[in-house]
């Protein structure tokens, strides 16, 4: 008895005719050189890299926790040498990207030629990694004496992608602040994208600074935290409104986002919006719309917001 063998049909084609394919790189061209030029100053080509920026990061952590986000394998005669190498050629590459964000510059404010400032730059970083790592390991013992479920120290530090985030920022502030600004944000970008975190770089956050949990937590560009403050899951940190200029263009840089004072813990879903303050030693409770300011030791609830008139 004998089978019936069927041909195989034509299955899909993902091929593309030459004369197509030249129609269709010739129109993102014109796209891209004319129709929607986007280009910085119409020129510009080089851009920080991202993927550059994620090996640079894995460096700096591996060389400020050698042992955690390094090589476990370290000894006390090795572990110098490891932290050293893998520190100076994090700082080589990270000198390249740190050019490359000063030609995005405005013109007044770019140095001629970018590779001495950029040189600079990233010295003067370096130089402050070990405060950053101070102010980190104050972070990482606020996590751990603020979550009952942490087992050590170790865990919240390779674990935790609010300990993770915090980690980024410190970073990413430092070169703000010395004037690498986008370079800063993609860092911040990048911890966004691995954690749920989305912390600005400019925004200003002080010691013993702990994120429970984090997903969704949202702190905006001017906002202000002091000392020993904790957020938990979801809590945005924003802008109420955005002030226009006469043409109707967004006015950037403004104080926009609240100040949180010292001591202050924001439970989970809370939203807070406005160049508000929230005073020393308060407690904002789960999913409260906050949008105007409140005194030291205050606790409010949902309930009590709806009653005292908070939009």
């Amino acid at each position: 008895m004998g089978i019936n063998k069927q041909k195989p049909g034509p299955g899909p084609t993902a091929q593309t005719s030459a004369e197509d394919l030249a129609a269709i790189v010739a129109s993102l061209r014109l796209s891209r050189e004319v129709t929607h030029k986007i280009r910085h100053r119409g020129y510009l080509r080089e851009l920080p890299s991202r993927a550059a920026l994620v090996q640079i990061r894995d460096g700096l952590m591996a060389a400020i926790f050698p042992s955690h986000y390094g090589c476990p394998d370290l000894t006390d005669e090795t572990i110098d040498y490891f932290v050293g190498h893998t520190l100076s050629r994090s700082l080589t590459a990270l000198t390249e990207q740190v050019r490359r964000d000063l030609l995005f510059l405005p013109p007044e404010q770019q140095a001629d030629p970018a590779e001495p400032e950029a040189g600079r730059i990233v010295r003067e970083f370096a130089a402050q990694l070990p405060a950053i790592r101070g102010m980190l390991a104050g972070d990482l013992q606020a996590a751990y004496q603020g979550d009952p479920a942490a087992s050590s120290m170790a865990e919240v530090l390779i674990c935790y992608p609010g300990m993770r985030a915090i980690i980024h920022h410190r970073l990413a502030h430092a070169l703000h602040l010395l004037g690498a600004p986008l370079v800063a944000r993609l860092l911040a970008s990048i911890a966004h994208g691995e954690t749920g975190i989305d912390i600005h770089p400019q925004a200003q956050i002080g010691g013993r600074f702990f994120i429970d949990h984090g997903t969704g937590v949202v702190i905006g560009q001017t906002a202000i935290l002091g000392e020993n403050v904790r957020l938990y899951q979801a809590v945005t940190l924003g802008a109420k409104r955005f002030t226009a200029d006469a043409s109707g263009a967004l006015v950037k840089g403004e104080p926009r986002h609240p100040i949180i004072e010292d001591n202050v813990v924001i439970y989970a879903g809370a939203t807070i919006l406005g160049r508000i303050t929230v005073g020393r030693d308060s407690t904002i409770g789960g999913n409260v719309w906050l949008t105007q300011s409140v005194p030291p030791g205050s606790f409010i609830s949902q309930a009590q917001n709806r009653q005292g008139g908070g939009e």
